[in-house]
């Protein structure tokens, strides 16, 4: 029997923040500048969903320690800055979370001075203080189940009372992975038929989460 829905966990980035396409620019700015071009579509496979530890093993790996070291500081840089230029939420969450009566909380695979700068920039924080979990709490950041099972853990709920709310392909398998049931955003930078998939309801439009929940 299939449990009723009793938490609804929220990634961050692309999802409550419009912030995938600022990092997109950012990383494809620092390949130029670093020694790896990249494009929008190899941004997506390498570095969209994942976790600062996993992106920096993924530029060492490349071009070594001290590169990624630097890349990581330049990021963490050009990053705020932008955000504090141009950040918006992502059209729709307002009107989302507003309609939305059951508990929720954030797990996210930024940091949590990442997601105070840009859930505080966007004035979202408020709406999850005290419910924020973050990939620096657990072993394995996403595609791996564990932050998804901190978080129902966390929040005193079962895995499968849980539905997530994601945008990247890492986050939609880190659900599956921890017997969640998916609900994969296809208004941000990951194609619609990345995120589909056992389990995963795929949708483009955010005022329609709270219909998508109930049903």
């Amino acid at each position: 029997m299939i449990k009723p829905i009793e938490l609804v966990i929220f990634d961050c980035d692309g999802v409550l923040v419009d912030s995938e396409v600022i990092a997109a620019r950012v990383q494809m700015r620092l390949g130029a500048e670093l020694g790896w071009p990249l494009t929008l579509p190899d941004v997506v496979e390498h570095f969209i969903g994942r976790s600062e530890a996993a992106n920096h093993a993924v530029v060492a790996e490349r071009l070594g320690t001290a590169t990624a070291d630097r890349w990581r500081e330049r990021f963490a840089e050009l990053h705020a800055e932008a955000v504090d230029a141009e950040l918006e939420p992502v059209a729709g969450i307002r009107e989302a979370l507003a309609a939305i009566t059951l508990p929720t909380c954030v797990a996210s695979s930024g940091s949590h001075d990442k997601m105070r700068h840009t859930l505080g920039r966007t004035g979202l924080y408020e709406h999850f203080a005290g419910r924020i979990l973050s990939a620096t709490e657990v072993g394995r950041g996403k595609p791996a189940p564990d932050l998804f099972l901190h978080a129902a853990r966390s929040m005193g709920v079962d895995p499968a009372a849980c539905v997530v709310v994601e945008d990247s392909l890492p986050g939609v398998r880190a659900a599956r992975a921890a017997g969640m049931r998916a609900l994969g955003y296809a208004g941000g930078l990951t194609p619609a038929e990345r995120l589909a998939g056992p389990d995963t309801v795929v949708f483009d439009d955010m005022r329609k989460l709270p219909e998508l929940i109930r049903h």
